[in-house]
């Protein structure tokens, strides 16, 4: 990933953001400019400007290279809009010392990352200088790209409302933590509360599926906004070379390898493949378990309380941690015999598709959203949650006969196109962009492809 730590300055007319949210330098000719009062007669079909295409600020907790399924999408998002021509700007917090604090350039996209405090709520963390880059950012853009869950929800819609701006939000799955706790429970129905705000006014909410939408207790109250975006998925190709030496790293013997990609938390439910290997080990004793992901989680104490379920399979489980690039991640599912996704909730989990590009079936639980594209493709098997049988059974029946299930890449590549996923992003921004005005209405957003999952 290219980075770029220059400061804008005089050279660009922009002013730059410190990491505590000020600006290094500040613009008379900014500062002047009044904010854009919300106008009671805006309608959004009619204001665009054909020639010049929105800017558009994305705000999330977390960019890369912090990965998860939720940041690789948004910077895909972000790459391909700067690719495209728009403005784009990515407001979040600053995660890791790897990363530039303040302001940067990466890929075409302007990131600015705040200085958190040293403490967390959960997962989310406090930006004392949010409201003040938010703020000086919003006027400078056309319309807010918001990814939610996020704890400035309720703040980037007032912050909205005050400016005239729209916000197009992209929901990546409701929050769900342990439910022991009463801090657990308060922060979910505080975020629930600012989501509500936020929603109330937002014209647009992005969803990957039907199938999530309507199970979502955040988004089936506002089913009439839900747009059905697919995501895009986008995969390097599987170094051959690589892929045998991992699997000789970590099944000397040629037992099957079993995929698991994701964070060790309660959600994901990765206790659940490890004791099916009850089940497995009938048929295949020397079947191995690879995990991708963070397992030592300081917001939940799962990893620790399945100290004694991992000890009872250690020979059996490798533990990968993070894998830092998309290549390493396509060699790995490669490398798999299968990918199992445990999970007792998602709203689509992105790697199954991963898996699937690279050749690799699943198992996948009978999720909202999460089994669609098991559902769409054909390439795996859905069992029920929280049944570690059923999961060991559906692991057997795809090794015994894994030909079965492995489906030719275009038939996987036609449910998900990355150009069309683009073209009805830049539909909705410029539907909601309030950066020029003209008479000639929109055309009405093209629909989703109908399918037995919506």
């Amino acid at each position: 990933m290219g980075i770029v730590r220059g400061k804008r300055g005089a050279d660009d007319g922009l002013p730059g953001f410190a990491a505590d949210g000020s600006m290094r330098r500040f613009f008379p000719q900014r500062a002047r400019a009044l904010p854009v009062q919300p106008s009671p007669t805006l309608q959004p079909t009619v204001r665009i400007d054909r020639d010049v295409k929105p800017g558009i600020l994305i705000c999330l907790l977390y960019y890369v290279p912090h990965r998860t399924g939720l940041t690789l999408y948004v910077q895909q998002l972000a790459e391909r809009l700067a690719a495209r021509g728009h403005r784009v700007t990515v407001l979040c917090a600053h995660h890791s010392p790897a990363t530039p604090l303040g302001e940067s350039m990466e890929n075409g996209v302007r990131v600015v990352r705040l200085k958190p405090l040293p403490f967390a709520i959960s997962r989310g963390m406090v930006m004392p200088g949010y409201p003040r880059a938010l703020f000086h950012l919003i006027r400078e853009h056309d319309v807010v790209s918001l990814h939610t869950p996020l704890m400035e929800t309720a703040l980037i819609s007032l912050a909205a409302r005050l400016t005239g701006r729209r916000i197009v939000v992209t929901h990546h799955g409701d929050l769900v933590l342990p439910a022991a706790g009463a801090l657990n429970r308060l922060i979910t129905a505080t975020l629930y509360g600012f989501y509500r705000f936020m929603a109330s006014a937002a014209p647009a909410l992005v969803c990957h599926t039907a199938d999530y939408a309507r199970h979502s207790s955040y988004l089936s109250p506002y089913l009439d906004k839900v747009e059905v975006i697919p995501p895009f998925v986008d995969v390097p190709r599987p170094d051959p070379e690589r892929v045998r030496e991992l699997r000789r790293a970590w099944s000397p013997d040629g037992g099957p390898i079993l995929g698991f990609a994701g964070r060790f938390v309660e959600e994901k439910r990765p206790d659940l493949l490890i004791h099916s290997l009850e089940v497995v080990n009938r048929t295949f004793p020397n079947a191995r378990v690879v995990f991708a992901g963070q397992h030592q989680i300081p917001y939940e104490s799962y990893w620790p309380r399945h100290q004694g379920l991992v000890d009872r399979y250690r020979d059996q489980l490798v533990f990968l941690g993070v894998v830092p690039s998309p290549q390493e991640m396509a060699d790995f599912y490669a490398a798999c015999d299968l990918l199992a996704l445990p999970s007792d909730t998602e709203c689509f989990a992105l790697v199954q598709v991963e898996a699937m590009l690279c050749g690799t079936p699943v198992v996948m639980t009978d999720t909202p959203g999460g089994r669609v594209p098991v559902q769409l493709t054909g390439m795996g098997k859905i069992v029920p949650r929280d049944d570690w049988q059923a999961l060991g059974e559906a692991i057997v029946e795809i090794l015994r006969d894994r030909a079965r299930f492995v489906k030719r890449e275009e038939e996987i590549r036609r449910h998900f196109s990355v150009e069309e996923t683009m073209a009805r992003y830049e539909q909705l921004f410029a539907r909601y962009a309030v950066s020029a005005v003209s008479e000639v209405p929109l055309p009405a957003l093209k629909p989703s492809a109908p399918s037995n999952t919506d």
